[in-house]
């Protein structure tokens, strides 16, 4: 079922969704390898000269993209727009990171990072271009003016597929049911929802349907909205369910695609 966006942007849907995620986000991702996902998105990005440690994690959730970097010596800014994801990864971070409640739509300078990333699809939230250049001039914002830039957005396989299908998650006395309400033959650029529904064991009452809505964004939108928000792309891979990342991009056999980029007019570091 492709719908229609109404009442709010994508980050005021991003935040009713993970307000009602954020107790059960870690159990429906356990399946998902960060450290091995993260060390190959570095080495992609030591390829394109990334120097320094200085973290900003937009889109934060509950610190899964970052608790990685911590190990790594990296000083880590974090945000997320749910209060609730926030105080799931200030939980496990402590001290060890600065965190903070913002709008990916309206983000605050945090500082000058030598690397910006939203990872986990958290581009795709956001539900039209408009929207999606005015977050990326926000990180934009953000960053040293040798700093790079990283972000990935769902592939058009992964409306097709996973956003058409039922899935099943039992962890911890809970069972987690994903259904996706997409068409098999959904359309490029279009908004897509799920609905998870929580139940327990036990017999606990779960809360209401949490309901996913994301816009498919095609790579000629993305590469319109990084020039525009004044950003050079340098890399663009994609992968599949392996989560290793691959070039070129093949949108019939990945479903996430990953940009990389810089500054525009800024000076390759070698």
């Amino acid at each position: 079922m492709e719908v229609q966006a109404t009442g709010g942007s994508g980050a005021e849907w991003a935040e009713r969704t993970y307000e009602g995620m954020a107790p059960v986000y870690d159990d429906f991702t356990a399946h998902h390898n960060y450290e091995g996902w993260i060390a190959d998105l570095l080495i992609a990005l030591e390829k394109r000269g990334l120097r320094g440690k200085r973290l900003l994690d937009v889109a934060c959730g509950t610190g899964k993209s970052f608790l990685p970097m911590l190990p790594r010596g990296w000083r880590v800014t974090a945000c997320d727009i749910s209060p609730a994801m926030v105080e799931q990864a200030r939980a496990k971070a402590g001290e060890r990171a600065t965190l903070a409640v913002a709008d990916m739509l309206e983000l605050p300078d945090f500082g000058e990072f030598d690397l910006v990333w939203a990872l986990d699809d958290a581009i795709n939230y956001l539900l039209s271009p408009d929207e999606l250049g005015r977050a990326l001039s926000g990180m934009r914002r953000n960053m040293a003016p040798a700093g790079l830039l990283l972000f990935d957005v769902n592939e058009l396989l992964a409306y097709r597929t996973f956003f058409a299908e039922t899935s099943v998650v039992e962890r911890h006395g809970q069972r987690l049911v994903w259904h996706g309400l997409a068409e098999p033959d959904v359309p490029p650029g279009s908004i897509c929802e799920s609905r998870l529904e929580v139940s327990f064991e036990d017999g606990r009452e779960g809360p209401p349907p949490i309901v996913h809505r994301q816009r498919h964004f095609t790579e000629a939108e993305v590469l319109a909205a990084l020039e525009g928000a004044g950003l050079e792309c340098l890399d663009v891979y994609g992968h599949g369910l392996d989560g290793v990342p691959k070039q070129p991009l093949d949108v019939g056999s990945h479903t996430k695609a990953i940009y990389i980029a810089r500054r525009a007019g800024t000076e390759a570091s070698r």
